[in-house]
């Protein structure tokens, strides 16, 4: 009955929190809320609620990319956040989260491998980026890609002494973010397409478009839900995303 009433809501042009269908909630991120990470932030989206931290460790680099570093992304969905999760290894929608964090990241070139090179074919930095949910009251998708941004952005590189590590003790030297890719998650529900749902509005939608937007160009898509798009939909997706990057990208620069 829930969704139905929601269908017929969205239907007659309305949202249950009375937002407009391309008006994302109030959003905040706050830095270095970790003193044990290299970098860290949380995210506020609305009532959704989630922390991210990155920890930096020396790697092997890649047979393909001898000369690059690279990252790894994980999310842990915990009861914590909602009742819907439960603990033990990451499920389909945590693993879905972290592969749309990370592709919006790698495929963008967001961070330049290049520079987390070490000792071409023998040593490099790898940034383990981990996405924490504290309450999750819808699109934890954008909240945690915003929060993964805003803990790079944060990030201090860890000393090396004979190319190994020091733990706890960091150089000034900061990670630098050759590119900010915003990521947009839509829902279709009924005949509206909405950005920024919240729980119910996710539960629902029908289908779930996710776009990593940088400088008016899409460098990744994701889609989800169990019915497509029509190519006029995902025509207008892509317009608002690109229309309202500029909007995003300011919350994570002024970040403290």
């Amino acid at each position: 009955m829930d969704n139905e009433y929601i269908i017929s809501l969205v239907d007659q042009g309305k949202r249950l929190d009375g937002r407009k269908f391309d008006q994302h909630r109030e959003i905040s991120i706050e830095t270095s809320i970790s003193k044990n990470s290299e970098g860290s932030a949380r995210c506020k989206m609305g009532n959704t609620e989630v922390l991210v931290g990155v920890k930096m460790d020396v790697g092997t680099p890649y047979p393909d990319s001898p000369d690059e570093g690279s990252i790894v992304v994980t999310t842990e969905l915990s009861p914590i956040a909602s009742p819907d999760f439960e603990l033990g290894p990451p499920g389909v929608e945590a693993t879905e989260i972290a592969r749309i964090v990370d592709r919006g990241i790698r495929e963008s070139k967001a961070v330049d491998f290049k520079k987390l090179c070490i000792k071409s074919r023998e040593k490099c930095w790898v940034f383990f980026i981990d996405i924490y949910p504290m309450n999750d009251d819808g699109n934890l998708i954008d909240a945690s890609a915003l929060g993964a941004l805003a803990a790079l952005k944060n990030t201090r590189f860890t000393k090396l002494e004979n190319d190994k590590p020091v733990f706890g003790e960091f150089t000034n030297e900061k990670v630098e973010l050759d590119k900010l890719p915003i990521t947009f998650t839509f829902v279709k529900i009924g005949k509206g397409i909405l950005v920024d749902p919240h729980t119910r509005e996710e539960k629902a939608a029908e289908a779930r478009l996710s776009v990593a937007v940088y400088n008016g160009k899409i460098h990744a898509m994701q889609k989800g839900g169990s019915k497509g798009f029509t190519e006029s939909e995902i025509e207008m997706m892509l317009d608002l995303a690109i229309k309202k990057e500029k909007d995003l990208k300011k919350v994570i620069e002024k970040a403290k």
